[in-house]
């Protein structure tokens, strides 16, 4: 239930707490006086988007606050440990702050929370019904739910939904396989081609750096040559060459190392470089020996580099991997091309398959749709007809659907006639705005009692009514109340006298501002308001006492 709601700064309401009770409550108060406010406000507590205008004039941030005990609502803990937010039953506190630069922030028991997780908690709290929300009679998905919820069917139309959730997943990867499968086969050939191109090319991996060495080398085969002679000169010419002199320079070392003992090191260390430059000078020369030009090997290099280069600029790729990578993955689609016949034959019989589960799942919503339509029909009929409604007569026609949907394999229409001899027509063409809503509020006292709503607010949902017919609307939403909160927001005394308690909306004027206020009712202040409902601004003595007597035949009756 709503424990309080405070509201901060909204519109033209600059504070207001009130604290709500069980049972059923009525919120009164003349037009223009501000309780289209109070249920924008609390709508944005639940969820609702807001506007940066909502603020009050002259202020930079709203707040907005509900507290709630949760503790008759079931499967609520789920939705807070999943979302990491401390679960309190009894004081559960969902709060909305507007800033005037259009920001917001929402919060549940004081954790940041999402505008859609404010929204997926404050829709299963409270069912916010309107005049706006009679339309929903008219709209057949809303009547199929009515159906549903009326008959028990949650359980198989979740477990229907997620078979025909799958059932769409194989239908759309058949669709998609088949897309795939056209378009490839339309690009057989090419891709054919471009992997018999790669294939019969022989491409190696690190052949192009192999490849561009060589023709390197071979380019300068005859420089190379050359130098490796003269090195080899240099080193090795017996006319002042590096290794002649260095033999004589070990002879003059040797006979230094027989008179002086720093000889030795310095003999060795001759003839060890002595010895490494006649190694030197040897591979010089049989290296030069080797290198040759050879004007057929550089032909067959570069044109096998072309033939790399062309592939790379083909492809737009810039390494013999990267064109070794494309070949595999131009094999796996041509593979895939070659088999898809097969993939979409398995596709097809899983479809297949698929769908008698659904279509199986659906003939069991419709046995129990059609099974559970007359005893609706039946309840519905027995709660309109005292509502100046005495020859209502409610039927609920199937009609099938081409192809199985996400909601079964029928549409239901609820039709109805307000004429002992009427014919039966659909809700949508034949009630009037009066008869939508007492029909409404039937069905809603109905489903209150199937899903066990904790609370419900009705927003002027009397209008178009009066008298006998306002009387009996406003004993249904007592009755609704003795099981889960009821709020109203009514223009009628007949329902205002029966709420267990009574708010009164009002404006409060100053010099500089005008205000909204909310306050609860209590005895003579209660009895004058249902006057003033009664007989309008004036109060008369006569209007007092009727109010009164209005009161408490009420209270004499429960």
């Amino acid at each position: 239930m709503l424990r309080s709601l405070f509201i901060q700064n909204y519109a033209l309401i600059d504070r207001l707490e009130v604290d709500f009770r069980e049972g059923f409550s009525v919120i009164t108060g003349e037009t223009g006086a501000g309780k289209s406010i109070i249920l924008g406000a609390l709508s944005l507590i639940l969820g609702q988007r807001a506007d940066s205008k909502s603020i009050k004039q002259g202020e930079n941030k709203c707040i907005i606050e509900g507290c709630f005990d949760i503790s008759a609502y079931d499967g609520l803990a789920g939705f807070f440990e999943e979302n990491e937010i401390e679960y309190d039953v009894e004081h559960c506190i969902l709060r909305r702050e507007l800033m005037a630069s259009g920001k917001s922030r929402a919060f549940i028991n004081d954790t940041p929370v999402s505008l859609t997780q404010l929204k997926d908690l404050g829709g299963v709290l409270i069912d916010i019904h309107s005049q706006h929300q009679n339309l929903l009679l008219t709209d057949a998905s809303f009547q199929l739910r009515v159906l549903d919820l009326m008959a028990g069917n949650q359980l198989l139309l979740e477990n229907y939904r997620e078979e025909y959730q799958l059932y769409k997943q194989y239908r759309s990867k058949l669709k998609q396989l088949t897309d795939q499968s056209n378009r490839e086969k339309e690009e057989e050939d090419y891709l054919r081609f471009q992997f018999n191109q790669l294939r019969e090319a022989g491409l190696a991996e690190n052949e192009q750096e192999e490849l561009e060495r060589e023709q390197d080398l071979l380019n300068h085969a005859e420089e190379i040559k050359g130098n490796l002679f003269k090195m080899s000169q240099f080193l090795n010419s017996d006319d002042g060459g590096v290794i002649h002199l260095l033999r004589e320079a070990v002879t003059v070392a040797g006979s230094v190392a027989r008179i002086y003992p720093g000889g030795e090191d310095l003999l060795k260390r001759l003839e060890s470089n002595y010895i490494d430059l006649k190694d030197l000078a040897s591979e010089a020369e049989s290296s030069a020996d080797e290198i040759e030009f050879n004007p057929e090997r550089l032909a067959f290099v570069e044109e096998r580099l072309s033939l790399i280069y062309q592939l790379q600029q083909k492809h737009r790729v810039k390494t013999v991997a990267e064109l070794l990578a494309l070949q595999q993955q131009l094999e796996e689609r041509i593979m895939a091309i070659d088999s898809s016949d097969e993939e979409l034959q398995k596709m097809a019989v899983k479809l297949e398959q698929q769908y008698g589960v659904v279509c199986k799942l659906a003939d069991e919503l419709t046995a129990k749709r059609k099974d559970y339509a007359p005893k609706l029909a039946k309840e519905l009929t027995l709660k309109v007809i005292p509502l100046g409604m005495p020859h209502a007569r409610i039927e609920l026609a199937f009609e099938d659907k081409k192809q199985p949907d996400e909601n079964g394999a029928e549409a239901v229409n609820f039709l109805f006639s307000a004429n002992k001899n009427g014919h039966l027509q659909p809700v949508a063409e034949i009630a009037s705005g009066g008869e939508v809503s007492r029909l409404m509020l039937c069905l809603k006292a109905l489903i209150a009692w199937a899903s066990a709503l904790p609370i419900i607010i009705f927003d002027e949902i009397d209008t178009g009514v009066s008298g006998e017919i306002a009387d009996k609307m406003g004993v249904i939403m007592w009755e609704m109340a003795q099981t889960m909160q009821v709020i109203s927001i009514t223009h009628l005394p007949q329902i205002a006298s029966k709420g267990n308690h009574h708010y009164k909306v009002y404006k409060e004027d100053n010099e500089h501002s005008t205000s909204t206020r909310l306050r609860k009712l209590e005895f003579e202040d209660r009895t004058a308001e249902v006057a003033r409902m009664l007989s309008g601004a004036e109060l008369t003595q006569a209007a007092l006492d009727n109010a009164q007597e209005l009161i408490n035949q009420w209270k004499r009756t429960k």
